[in-house]
């Protein structure tokens, strides 16, 4: 087996222009809990997860993506992904640490994603009225509002998606788990992983007729079943907020899923399902046009995607292809 860079993914920071009421969706709706503040960041994390944050949510003019952060498979495999990395000219060096962790590297992808790679960790320590009966649990199971459990991935945008891919396969060892080609090849969407799940990164193609790069297009949480999806639709719902899309399937990944705009701009996707593969000779499944790899049932049944076409940061042209939803709109 090949040796392992990349643990898994571990943060990820999305940039609000209304960053009181995105953080405010994300713990009242979702379950989320404050961990820390910091400048003009506020970092939260679902009841399942070990580490001190998974999502940073930083006061910005406009929304989209700040950056991705990985953790590394031990300490000196983050010297070796670093050292991988700063020989492609990609690197942009080293910082002290930051909120939750400590040394990390950054760097930027052919697109001009933001990424950090770090080893060293603050683990959350519940407090006595939020310690779970069952040690194995970071803390006790809320039941309350969506309570999702933990981020589960990141999709970006991409004009050269195969760019991208390669720098996280061919460099960091990441495993090409599937994708969608065009009729002359082109990857038009790749699912990659730093582990065993199905993926915890995702690039698309950035449509070629926006002038832009490096966007973001969602970021997922994931709940243990479909049941949990549903019930977070209605407790959206309940509040004003109409889904993006779904609830539906994805063909790629086999997952249950739906979209949500959060207040600040960024979708959110809540997600179940997905599988895990442990081979260590996978060979990529390459969906191509008409095989169901996005929506896994028929336009006919579910209607068509709207979320074809919006990342955020929005296009400089304004032309997005829709505004951001208030509580209450539909589309």
């Amino acid at each position: 087996m090949a040796h392992r860079l990349i643990s898994q993914l571990a943060h990820v920071e999305i940039l609000s222009p209304k960053p009181a009421e995105s953080v405010a969706f994300f713990q009242e709706l979702l379950g989320f809990q404050e961990s820390g503040r910091q400048g003009r960041s506020t970092y939260l994390r679902c009841w399942g997860e070990s580490f001190h944050h998974s999502l940073v949510i930083t006061e910005a003019a406009q929304p989209g993506l700040g950056h991705i952060s990985f953790r590394t498979d031990g300490p000196q495999e983050l010297e070796e992904a670093a050292a991988a990395v700063e020989r492609t000219g990609l690197g942009d060096g080293w910082i002290d640490g930051d909120l939750g962790h400590g040394r990390a590297f950054h760097f930027h992808t052919p697109a001009g994603h933001q990424v950090e790679l770090f080893w060293e960790v603050e683990r959350y320590q519940a407090p006595p009225h939020l310690k779970s009966a069952f040690p194995n649990r970071p803390q006790r199971y809320p039941g309350r509002n969506g309570a999702l459990r933990r981020i589960d991935h990141v999709t970006v945008q991409a004009r050269d998606v195969k760019a991208t891919r390669s720098l996280f396969c061919d460099v960091l060892k990441f495993r090409f788990m599937e994708g969608f080609v065009l009729p002359d090849g082109t990857e038009a969407f790749v699912a990659i992983t730093s582990g065993a799940h199905n993926h915890d990164l995702a690039i698309a193609a950035e449509p070629p007729e926006h002038d832009v790069d490096g966007r973001l297009h969602h970021v997922a949480f994931y709940h243990d079943t479909r049941e949990e999806v549903l019930r977070t639709a209605d407790i959206l719902a309940e509040h004003g907020y109409a889904l993006d899309y779904g609830p539906s399937r994805h063909g790629i990944g086999e997952a249950f899923f739906s979209y949500v705009i959060e207040p600040g701009g960024n979708r959110v996707e809540i997600y179940s399902g997905g599988y895990l593969n442990y081979e260590p000779d996978w060979k990529p499944v390459l969906w191509g046009v008409g095989e169901r790899s996005v929506n896994a049932w028929s336009d006919d049944q579910v209607g068509p995607p709207s979320y074809r076409g919006y990342a955020m940061p929005p296009l400089p042209s304004g032309n997005e292809y829709a505004a951001v939803l208030t509580p209450g709109q539909a589309r």
